[in-house]
């Protein structure tokens, strides 16, 4: 994992006011989205290969389900899951298979992919509205999975199975995540301002499939016109069976966190290692509530994504509708190149993201954005020892003890990194980027995991 470490102070918030908040550590960093903030979102058009890569989602990847030189249409199901926890895959355009090769991957290094050829003569499928309404639960979810959807804005955990939680855990409360707390990614933003009433009809879906009634959306402060559009299309659509409100945030990363976010909503705090419906929440990013609203509304399976293209070096920055399997070059070559200036390449965000060496990687229902960074927007300096200044334990959200997990593991002895909660740490930056030592934290806390597990 590769952090950018953009130009800042020590600017740790701990002051209260009237927005929402969780109470523990937490950064702002600078915000870096007026590239794209105002940009609305455009369609890609469909480059003449896609690399469908088939480990998409938290679990077992699929198996193909298609042989070399199979016609396929928009839609059809290519992959699927036949043991063990995940989603079907679906053929973004209408193609021919060319078969399964071995794709670039910005964590794996490497994953297996299918190659599919597109066929531009075959028209886009046009989908109408269904009367969902009618459906019960059972079938709401049993489409939910057909239409392969998983958590867009996170780690691609199968929505299926976050919308089915355990009978010993009542749910009573659906929290939507319109955070997008991390730099520069406006993608989210976006959708929340040009489909919000996609977005509150796929809350609706989700409360029917849930049995409860009670929703929250929780937008970061820095996105007014987003907080407005969701507010009046909540307020349209809420009633007695689905009530529907908007929760304006403090601007503090990394607000849209799971634990984090349910917390400044609710004021409860989830159990280490316990999920979200151990308090009664289940949580879902709004761009998967639109996919969920496309998959059981349209009939539409997950197989496009929206994502934020931005940094000082490429030519023009935007927020992009792309297939999944879009390569990055051709992201690259559409947007008119790179410029000079471009120092690193960062597939996700700038706290979170993982830089890329090749632009040979394709996009997948995860990927939220590519930022492509010039000198002046990252930091390259060499880290040195630790100068025991605590300012990594201020900062992290969990309250853990990065400095104590890094010396551990630099003196051989990742074994003994449990007692400072390394196994509860979500890797979300905030340690590394106060450290005025320029420590890679994040790095140890991963290496602390792996080693420990062993």
């Amino acid at each position: 994992m590769c952090f950018v470490f953009l130009t800042q102070t020590r600017e740790l918030l701990f002051d209260m006011t009237s927005l929402l908040t969780f109470p523990k550590g937490g950064v702002h960093p600078p915000e870096a989205k007026e590239r794209t903030a105002s940009l609305a979102i455009e369609t890609m058009p469909v480059p003449d290969e896609l690399e469908v890569i088939l480990g998409q989602h938290i679990g077992a990847p699929c198996t193909p389900t298609v042989a070399a030189k199979a016609e396929v249409r928009e839609g059809d199901i290519i992959g699927e899951v036949t043991k063990g926890l995940g989603v079907p895959l679906h053929a973004p355009v209408a193609a021919t298979v060319k078969g399964v090769f071995q794709s670039a991957h910005p964590m794996r290094v490497s994953a297996p992919a299918l190659l599919l050829v597109t066929n531009s003569e075959i028209p886009a499928v046009r989908y109408s509205r269904l009367d969902w309404e009618l459906c019960g639960r059972d079938e709401l979810l049993k489409k939910v999975h057909g239409a392969g959807i998983i958590g867009i804005g996170g780690a691609g955990f199968p929505s299926h199975v976050k919308l089915n939680p355990p009978p010993d855990n009542p749910v009573d409360t659906l929290i939507l995540n319109g955070a997008e707390c991390e730099p520069y990614i406006t993608a989210d933003h976006r959708q929340m301002l040009e489909f919000s009433q996609e977005i509150v009809e796929g809350a609706r879906v989700i409360l029917k499939i849930l049995g409860i009634k009670d929703c929250r959306i929780g937008i970061e402060n820095n996105k007014p016109d987003a907080i407005a559009a969701m507010t009046k299309a909540a307020a349209a659509a809420s009633s007695a069976s689905a009530q529907i409100t908007v929760h304006p945030l403090k601007v503090k990363y990394p607000q849209g966190s799971e634990k984090q976010l349910i917390q400044s909503i609710t004021g409860r705090k989830v159990p280490a290692f316990a999920l979200p419906s151990a308090v009664g929440v289940v949580v879902h990013n709004v761009s998967t509530t639109k996919a969920i609203h496309d998959a059981i509304v349209l009939g539409k399976p997950l197989y496009e994504k929206v994502m934020t293209v931005s940094g000082k070096g490429i030519s023009r920055p935007a927020n992009l509708l792309v297939k999944v399997g879009t390569r990055v070059s051709d992201i690259v070559a559409y947007l008119g190149g790179v410029t000079p200036a471009l120092a690193k390449i960062v597939m996700g965000g700038p706290m979170m993201g993982f830089a890329i060496s090749t632009l040979d990687i394709p996009v997948t229902k995860t990927t939220s954005s590519v930022l492509f960074l010039a000198e002046d927007e990252i930091d390259t300096r060499p880290h040195s020892q630790c100068i025991r200044c605590g300012w990594c334990v201020e900062a992290c959200p969990m309250g853990l003890e990065p400095k104590e997990v890094a010396i551990h593991v630099e003196a051989d002895r990742a074994q003994d990194t449990a007692q400072f909660g390394v196994f509860e740490c979500f890797e979300c930056g905030c340690c590394a980027y106060v450290c005025p030592a320029k420590r890679p934290l994040v790095q140890f806390m991963r290496l602390a995991k792996m080693k420990a597990k062993r």
